[in-house]
């Protein structure tokens, strides 16, 4: 121990307990908006033994009818949890419902907004089928007239889509005349009329009410009369004369059976066979359904294969005559080696690809030649549409994306004959 009263002094001091400074003011703390606040004050813990475990909520229970009714809005995962629970359990028991649930799931799938909203050319075939394979029809469609019924029943669909507006929207047909490409305006109203004005020829021709009684009977002619004829330009009210017009047409050659597919109708400077004059309809309905699409901005899809097909070889069928014609007038080149009726002359081989495509070989040199294999002397490859669009005068003859070999002046000759088969 020192002796030293500083070092005791020391000593005793550092043995106290400290005091604290003096508290600054609250304005030292600069903005009190910063000072956290104070942490609250955390529960105290239950004991184990005094813990309590709460009921678990007790399974949903529904009548079967409620269940039943549920089932739609569970494909859509719209139910809540429990309802979810009770409709899930459910269909482990019940198979009636439990197929239904299925079905629904399925068709949920449909619902799907990035998926396209046209529907495929041939659902309606594959629908039908299935239908008259269940149970056969009593009075079928006759085969030949399937296309018309079928680009009738799209054209009518594409109709029901549009508003009232579009139907005024203007569209601008065209076709091939006088060696070159002509047009005409009117509007998607006056498309349909234009269309009920020449099915007109084939239902006269059937025994049916004209709905130009006294009209001329070329096509042109009679759709010229229709149009002048309307006091003020047509509305969607004609969609429904012309949709109930298609359906007479429809029912009346069901009825009339197999003899009637060789009736003779007129259009005026030529005539078709009943069967042939209902695929030129189809035809038409077709590629004009394709201009009103082309007007309101829809897609609008070709035909089925099959139907393409018919409509094809029946151009084909009529393009040695039409180059006859041609040639009486001097727009075609002279006949070179003329043969009789039904023996085999120089051909051109006409190459259809894609869809309902196929080969034709058309007789030069008289409508009443066959056309030959073994005796073509040129040949030209096209797309299914794209001869479609030559012969509905919607591509002129030089401009139709064409593999062509062989005689040139053959070549000009029927493509400009094919481009000469359109018609307003």
């Amino acid at each position: 121990m020192s002796g030293d009263p500083d070092e005791e002094g020391r000593d005793e001091v550092r043995g106290a307990r400290r005091i604290p400074g003096p508290r600054p003011a609250a304005d030292d703390f600069g903005d009190l908006g910063r000072v956290p606040p104070p942490e609250p004050a955390r529960p105290e813990p239950e004991p184990e033994a005094e813990r309590v475990p709460r009921p678990a909520a007790p399974a949903l229970v529904l009548p079967h009818r409620v269940l039943q009714a549920l089932l739609g809005a569970w494909a859509l995962a719209a139910c809540s949890a429990e309802e979810t629970e009770a409709v899930e359990a459910h269909l482990t028991e019940c198979a009636p419902c439990a197929g239904e649930a299925q079905r629904l799931r399925d068709a949920v799938g449909l619902l799907h907004t990035d998926r396209s909203l046209d529907l495929d050319p041939l659902l309606r075939s594959r629908v039908l089928e299935s239908c008259l394979s269940r149970r056969p029809a009593k009075i079928p469609v006759p085969d030949w007239a399937a296309p018309y019924d079928a680009e009738t029943a799209r054209l009518d669909a594409l109709l029901r889509d549009i508003d009232a507006a579009e139907w005024h929207a203007p569209v601008r047909l065209k076709w091939f005349e006088d060696e070159r490409q002509a047009g005409r305006r009117t509007t998607v109203a006056g498309v349909i009329g234009h269309l009920m004005s020449v099915d007109g020829l084939v239902g006269a021709a059937l025994g049916l009410d004209d709905p130009l009684p006294g009209a001329p009977l070329t096509p042109t002619a009679r759709t010229e009369a229709y149009w002048s004829s309307a006091r003020r330009p047509p509305t969607r009210a004609v969609r429904e004369p012309w949709r109930e017009q298609s359906h007479t047409l429809i029912r009346t050659v069901s009825f009339a059976r197999g003899g009637a597919s060789e009736l003779s109708v007129p259009y005026g400077s030529f005539a078709l066979p009943l069967q042939d004059a209902m695929l030129d309809r189809a035809f038409e309905c077709w590629v004009h359904g394709r201009d009103i699409a082309k007007a309101v901005d829809y897609p609008y899809e070709p035909p089925a294969a099959g139907h393409l097909h018919r409509m094809i070889d029946l151009a084909a069928r009529m393009l040695p005559g039409a180059l006859a014609l041609r040639r009486r007038a001097g727009l075609a080149g002279p006949a070179r080696r003329l043969v009789s009726a039904g023996s085999p002359g120089r051909s051109l081989h006409l190459e259809i690809e894609g869809s309902g495509g196929g080969d034709w070989y058309i007789a030069l040199d008289s409508p009443a030649a066959r056309g030959s294999a073994e005796q073509v002397v040129a040949q030209v490859a096209l797309e299914g549409v794209e001869f479609c669009r030559l012969v509905a005068g919607h591509v002129r003859p030089v401009d139709a994306a064409a593999g062509q070999r062989g005689d040139r002046e053959a070549i000009s000759d029927v493509l400009c004959a094919a481009a000469s088969l359109s018609r307003l």
